[in-house]
């Protein structure tokens, strides 16, 4: 029985409701249980249940890649297989290609929210997905080029690079040959040769122990982690207003937290000057270039793929 089959007949035993006005929503994670992320909502979880009794709750059933594949949680939700995911949309571009602009943004959740992409980020994401897209909560957090041998210049001609749709682009343009893993096959496939470097956030590289093979990161970052919780639409729709309500308050609470990143951010980046990475930094101009080229190519390859909806996603999202 395949995996998605196997948590639909658990969500199936699991009953909907443990009093008339409760409901209770199936939860699961594309990241590792152990990482980062996961550690980052369980308080926020937590007091999510402890004040939503009687009437909301969360059932964390588990994460990738025990429960399902990373890139299988975004059809999961859709189908409703699941109700509530911990999720990027670098994982579920194969519902809509939409889902790879949000590493784009440079406007902070909280903006997004004002000036409106915050609701047409839902109607693409209703329409095309079946979700509600309820909560960034993962910002102000470069990427950056990580690898095993060192380069002088943005040029990874002659380098394998492990990717997810997030920075295929971009890693193409720069001449590399690209592998697309889940994050639980990217520490033997450095210790293997398999890649020579991958694409990752400024933090989270030592949850997942990729320190022990990383010799060299490049600087600047580039794009803006998106790490977001989405929602099965039907199960959002079924929610009643008093349950819609406290919902929102609680992944707004969940969003004001975001600043802690730029904090993290930093001591990351110490931790892994104390673990030996060594930085590889380019001169103002190359580096200026560089990140532009970045941009350039992400919203190249959106625009192809998504033309009737990209350039208002582009406005919204830039400066």
């Amino acid at each position: 029985m395949n995996t998605v089959r196997t948590l639909a007949l658990v969500g199936a035993l699991l009953p909907a409701a443990t009093a008339a006005q409760e409901t209770t929503l199936r939860f699961v994670s594309a990241f590792p249980e152990n990482g980062l992320y996961v550690k980052h909502v369980m308080p926020w979880m937590q007091k999510f249940n402890a004040e939503g009794k009687g009437l909301l709750q969360l059932n964390f059933i588990g994460s990738s890649p025990k429960v399902m594949p990373s890139f299988e949680v975004g059809t999961a939700v859709k189908n409703g297989v699941v109700d509530i995911a911990l999720n990027t949309g670098a994982f579920y571009t194969n519902l809509m290609p939409e889902a790879d602009a949000l590493k784009l943004a440079q406007i902070s959740a909280a903006e997004q929210r004002r000036n409106g992409a915050h609701d047409y980020i839902n109607r693409i994401w209703n329409a095309k997905a079946n979700m509600q897209y309820l909560v960034r909560f993962v910002e102000h957090t470069p990427f950056h080029i990580y690898l095993t041998k060192r380069i002088d210049k943005p040029d990874l001609t002659g380098l394998k690079l492990r990717i997810t749709p997030v920075y295929r682009d971009f890693f193409q343009a720069l001449g590399a040959t690209l592998i697309q893993t889940a994050p639980a096959e990217v520490y033997t496939a450095l210790e293997r040769g398999v890649v020579d470097g991958y694409g990752w956030p400024i933090h989270g590289i030592f949850d997942l122990n990729w320190h022990e093979r990383t010799k060299f990161r490049v600087d600047p970052g580039f794009y803006n982690a998106e790490v977001s919780l989405v929602m099965n639409l039907d199960a959002y729709r079924r929610l009643s207003p008093a349950q819609r309500e406290f919902l929102e308050r609680q992944v707004l609470a969940l969003e004001a937290q975001n600043e802690v990143w730029k904090q993290h951010n930093a001591e990351e980046a110490r931790r892994q000057a104390q673990a030996g990475i060594q930085t590889i930094t380019f001169d103002a101009a190359t580096a200026k270039q560089f990140v532009e080229r970045a941009y350039e190519t992400g919203w190249a390859g959106i625009l192809k793929a998504a033309p009737d909806t990209a350039p208002q996603l582009r406005r919204l999202l830039s400066r």
